[in-house]
């Protein structure tokens, strides 16, 4: 036999004796070769678990299933209907930023969340333990002229940047008559004012 192929051979032959050794020793006793079972022996943190884990929060919700918006985390807010990972971490930021929302008119200071979506997950949703209501989807109004830095922030689409600039302009402009005179403030667009509408009232 030529020495190439022999040596082909015992590697063979070295390779099916480790296979073997490997197989022997995985196997419980009283247990045959086939049933063995690699991810059986794996951790909490193995694979298995967080194929599981995946499993669990991709499904849908069950009927009757609640998600209290209040402690739920991304993965969890994620499996409302038409929330998606992206805007449950919005949301999450928000909650975390400031505060609870209380009930669905708070949660509508989200961007990205609105009216529809509202009642859309009314029913998949508690605060706290506490139900919402349809009537918690109309938000309570803030006042143009009156409100504080923060609770400009809070409005559906405003932010940290622009509600400085209401502040600013209204102290150098006096109180705003109408909601068009808020067109006036860098960066609110006839979009941004038809978003608000339902949300601010001037005094």
């Amino acid at each position: 036999m030529p020495p190439a192929e022999r040596r082909a051979l015992l590697l063979l032959l070295a390779l099916g004796l480790a296979g073997h050794g490997v197989r022997h020793w995985l196997t419980r006793p009283g247990q045959s070769p086939g049933e063995v079972q690699l991810l059986a022996t794996l951790t909490p943190g193995s694979p298995a678990a967080q194929r599981d884990s995946s499993m669990r929060l991709a499904r849908p919700l069950a009927a009757g299933e609640k998600i209290d918006i209040e402690t739920a985390g991304a993965s969890e807010l994620a499996r409302l209907p038409r929330v998606g990972p992206r805007l449950a971490k919005t949301i999450v930021a928000d909650r975390e930023a400031h505060g609870a929302f209380g009930a669905l008119a708070g949660l509508d200071r989200v961007s990205g969340v609105g009216p529809g979506l509202l009642k859309l997950i009314s029913s998949h949703v508690v605060f706290g333990g506490k139900p919402a209501t349809e009537d918690s989807v109309s938000p309570a109004l803030v006042d143009l002229n009156s409100a504080t830095l923060e609770e400009l922030d809070g409005l559906p689409g405003v932010g940290r940047s622009r509600a400085a600039a209401i502040v600013q302009y209204r102290t150098h402009h006096g109180p705003f008559g109408q909601l068009e005179d808020l067109g006036r403030v860098p960066g609110f667009g006839p979009a941004a004012l038809e978003r608000l509408r339902e949300h601010i009232s001037l005094r």
